[in-house]
């Protein structure tokens, strides 16, 4: 990645896209913090084929409010969220190409689903959202660590920073304009201000 930066070449940026506030703050700080006009933004969702959560959701849908955040959380009426977040990346940085990928798990978990796309579309730098509680962050880590052979009972944030290729940020929004708790490979805990 240091070499896509340097140079001034063009870069890959993914971003985890769920109808959640995790994911609406990992965009936030892509578009802030990650993206430039050249680059191009990969907005990825993975999803069970049959997801009976997707149904229930549709059921149990609240009427949109005008943030991107809440927008994209109450899934904006009969608008899919994945449109919604394209839609405030080109209004944000409307030189980005965006891309919408949905892809099925599958049988796979979402951990390996998402790293296997990443090295396919050669993904420069992987943004997802992450909700840190206290046991997360003392045990979601060390479990991490120890573990190759999958990532039950492992944070899908935790797993995607120690095994991608690329550069992984969990990013964690504090407060209305508290910024951001980013974690990767080399920063933990890493506060920015926004």
């Amino acid at each position: 990645m240091e070499g896509a930066a340097s140079s001034g070449a063009p870069k890959k940026v993914m971003v985890v896209a769920d109808p959640t506030r995790e994911s609406a703050n990992a965009l936030q700080w892509a578009l802030s913090h990650a993206v430039l006009e050249k680059d191009e933004l990969f907005l990825l969702h993975v999803e069970q084929p049959t997801s009976w959560r997707a149904t229930f959701s549709t059921f149990l849908r609240r009427p949109s409010s005008s943030s991107m955040e809440a927008a994209i959380i109450n899934g904006g009426g009969d608008i899919d969220f994945l449109d919604l977040m394209k839609h405030a990346c080109e209004a944000a940085q409307p030189k980005v190409k965006v891309h919408i990928e949905r892809v099925e798990i599958d049988g796979k978990d979402k951990a390996f689903t998402i790293l296997m796309k990443t090295r396919m579309l050669s993904i420069d730098i992987l943004a997802i959202g992450q909700r840190r509680s206290l046991s997360n962050a003392i045990l979601g880590y060390r479990l991490s660590g120890g573990s190759t052979k999958g990532t039950k009972g492992i944070d899908t944030a935790e797993y995607l920073i120690e095994h991608s290729k690329c550069t992984c940020v969990g990013v964690q929004k504090k407060g209305q304009n508290g910024g951001y708790l980013l974690n990767s490979k080399k920063h933990r805990n890493f506060w920015l201000l926004a």
